[in-house]
């Protein structure tokens, strides 16, 4: 089982009845924006943020935002909502058809921004987490916020390289996980493809 740190957060819920947990759905964040490090993450998922700390916590500091893993740049992996629970993650989101992912996805949270690759242990961390979800719930699908959100969300963004996370995983887990990831690995795995974000990483609107 990968090792976490227990940071509990307030913003969570039961799980629909019956509602299985099928999706994995992986973010990136860095607070302030584009500023790696700090305790910004875990306030704001804690509502503990200060919004005199920063003007863009001003902007954030209401809302009631959390993600069941934290993987932060180190590999230290926060958990702040047992993925047992419904994590407050996704927004207006849809896979697949089905609407409201939060009902059926855990999802991760990278630190990261979008000048900056993601660091080697943050793959590793994550293939490993990813193994242990896959054996505890009936996972169908590894995704991205930008691809349940298309639009509206951005993250992981053009710095995360899919192709590496598959040949992680493949190598050390088998195809068969490998092959639940469901976004494109279009470029090489380690020249992950640059563009535009029109949106800061930090947003989370409700």
């Amino acid at each position: 089982m990968t090792v976490v740190r227990s940071h509990s957060s307030p913003n969570c819920d039961p799980r629909p009845a019956g509602e299985p947990c099928s999706l994995v759905v992986i973010h990136a964040i860095s607070l302030p924006p584009n500023r790696l490090g700090g305790a910004g993450v875990e306030q704001l998922f804690t509502n503990t943020l200060n919004p005199n700390e920063h003007p863009y916590f001003a902007t954030i500091a209401h809302l009631r935002v959390s993600a069941h893993f934290f993987i932060r740049r180190t590999g230290e992996t926060i958990c702040f909502v047992a993925p047992e629970l419904r994590a407050w993650h996704a927004g207006v989101s849809s896979w697949r058809g089905h609407e409201r992912c939060n009902d059926f996805s855990i999802g991760i949270e990278l630190e990261g921004c979008d000048t900056l690759p993601f660091e080697p242990v943050q793959y590793e961390v994550l293939a490993a987490l990813l193994a242990d979800l896959c054996e505890r719930f009936p996972i169908e699908g590894i995704t991205g916020h930008s691809d349940i959100a298309p639009g509206r969300k951005t993250d992981p963004g053009p710095m995360f390289a899919w192709g590496r996370l598959k040949r992680i995983l493949e190598a050390r887990h088998g195809a068969r996980l490998a092959g639940l990831i469901e976004p494109e690995a279009e470029v090489p795995e380690d020249e992950p493809q640059r563009m535009a974000w029109p949106f800061p990483l930090g947003e989370r609107p409700e």
